[in-house]
């Protein structure tokens, strides 16, 4: 089965691997993606103590949905549930990751307005043509933090005229993981690391993924290594 619980899989919420579904995990454990359910920890961003704490300490950052999306349509009937508990967990930073950026107002919150403090939007787009229909869209959504993931970036990607509407808070970018996983291309992060350095957005080399290639070499890098490589390139903008 597949859950559909945004702060499973993480050895630590704070460290930010926090999942809706987990597509490839469900393989390796011999799930079947296709049918979602919640699990125990459901509730664990608003999960207390035996001191009356919250086990997420005050000020964390948190990811949802890391690597699957939020938004997904079979779990409209528990999101209102995800959204209380962010509400509650107003001294969090609580990051959205989405690829269904169109389905924001499903369920949004009555108290919404505006958006909240501590809520970020993070769209994302893999190619030019996901990048074209999704970021319109989070330019114009009612949010008041919004972030841009090119995760697995699978091409080279113009977004000049979307990061000078100067809504746009940080780019990162990264290669794709695991068995199988397509090129990604140095010279595709080095662009999008100058559109942002032009536009004066902050960017993030994530990762270079598991099929790497620079300067016409092709490079299979190990997933444990992955991120330290991208932290090596030191191409990152604050």
């Amino acid at each position: 089965m597949t859950v559909w619980n945004p702060w499973h899989g993480c050895r630590k919420i704070s460290e930010g691997c926090v999942n809706c579904y987990m597509f490839r995990r469900d393989a390796e454990v011999g799930r079947v993606s296709t049918v979602v359910q919640k699990t125990a920890d459901f509730h664990a961003l608003t999960r207390k103590k035996r001191d009356g704490s919250y086990a997420v300490p005050s000020g964390e950052t948190v990811f949802a949905c890391m690597t699957s999306d939020f938004f997904a349509e079979e779990a409209d009937l528990w999101r209102p549930q995800i959204w209380d508990m962010i509400r509650e967990r107003r001294d969090l930073s609580v990051h959205i990751i989405t690829k269904r950026i169109g389905r924001f107002r499903e369920g949004l919150p009555e108290d919404w307005d505006g958006g909240w403090d501590h809520v970020t939007l993070c769209a994302t787009c893999e190619n030019q043509r996901r990048a074209d229909e999704r970021l319109p869209i989070l330019l114009n959504l009612p949010l008041r933090h919004r972030e841009i993931i090119c995760e697995p970036m699978l091409e080279g990607i113009g977004i000049r005229p979307y990061l000078a509407e100067g809504k746009i808070e940080r780019v990162t970018c990264g290669g794709e993981s695991g068995e199988g996983a397509r090129e990604c291309r140095y010279e595709w992060i080095l662009d999008m690391r100058e559109q942002c350095r032009e536009a004066g957005v902050p960017f993030t080399f994530k990762q270079t993924g598991a099929n790497f290639v620079k300067d016409g070499r092709r490079f299979a890098i190990p997933r444990r290594l992955q991120m330290e490589q991208a932290r090596k390139a030191g191409i990152n903008l604050p």
